[in-house]
Formats: C-alpha cells, structure tokens, sequence
C-alpha cells in the first residue's frame, strides 16, 4: 500500500526546529502497535540520542494537542508523553523493528523529509532574492516610476500611430 506524500507531509512537525513525526503516526505508517513500537525503542535507547528522538514536554504536547482533537488523558488517550522521530530515528526505528514495511515505509518518509527541506530552501532562496530586489528598488523609486512612466509615452505613441488613416485605394461596392 503506498501512501500520498500529502499524508506524510501532513505527520511532520517542526519541533525544537526539528522536522520530526509522532510515534503513534510513525506506528501507523509502519503497521505495529505504538506500545510494540516505544517497546522495541526503549529495549534499544543507546542507539537513539537526541538528534534521532526524543520525548515531548508537557508544553510541547499542549501546543501539539490543540492543533488536533485528541481523546482526554484516563479515556483511552494518550498516557504517557509521546516520543517524535527526526529522519534518522525514523530509519533507526525501521531497523529495529526488522519489517519489511517499516523498511519501506522509512525510505518513503525520509524521501519527503528531504523534498521537504528543498522546499524551505528553495522558499529561502526566492525570498532572498526578494528581498534583494526590495532593497534595490527602494533607492530607486523613482527610476521605476520614470520607466513606467516612459513606457505609457510609448504605448500612447504607438495607439497614435495606429490610428492612421490608411493609405491606397478605396473600392466601392455601389457600382452599377
């Protein structure tokens, strides 16, 4: 089954300026339980440090909770504080797990990951180049408006030029 990268993209979070996925969603995409998963992660915490995963705070999770209807805490909710995966412990996690789907799925999730950061560069890029071109015009107002300014002058003068009369001869249909 392969999932649209929109559905990816929409698991990814930007947390402590980290692009990372929730372990539930990460569980989802890799077909196994969240406990089997945070089992399976805390039997292995010396190969996952902080640049690979690392559990929310409190604040993090209010803020991340708000931004989706979530069942309260002792109602079937979540109970402990989630883990996040950035895209090294998203591959890191595809290898412990040792599924043939989580190492697909893991190949899937960091291809987005990296189109997603291409994306934000690429947004880099032209705002930069924006904001170049701002910062060259706001001395130059006034040449800007002289050349639109020139460019009216011509279009006028070429509507004038249009309007000629033509010239040759005329024929007349009246003819009897």
């Amino acid at each position: 089954m392969i999932v649209p990268d929109e559905i990816l993209m929409s698991k990814i979070y930007f947390i402590r300026g980290q692009k990372v996925i929730l372990d539930s969603d990460l569980a989802e995409l890799y077909q196994v339980e969240t406990k089997a998963l945070k089992q399976a992660v805390k039997r292995n915490e010396d190969i996952f440090p902080l640049h690979f995963m690392f559990e929310l705070t409190v604040e993090e999770f209010e803020v991340l909770r708000s931004h989706f209807v979530t069942s309260k805490n002792g109602r079937g909710g979540t109970r402990y504080l989630p883990y996040v995966f950035t895209e090294y412990g998203i591959l890191q996690a595809a290898n412990i797990l040792r599924s043939a789907r989580a190492k697909q799925m893991s190949i899937r999730i960091i291809e987005v990951f990296v189109r997603l950061q291409k994306m934000i560069i690429d947004n880099l890029e032209i705002r930069s180049l924006i904001e170049k071109l701002e910062k060259k015009t706001e001395n130059n107002a006034k040449n800007i408006e002289i050349v639109f300014k020139y460019f009216d002058e011509l279009l006028e003068k070429n509507s004038e030029a249009n309007e000629r009369t033509p010239i040759g001869f005329k024929i007349t249909r009246n003819r009897k």
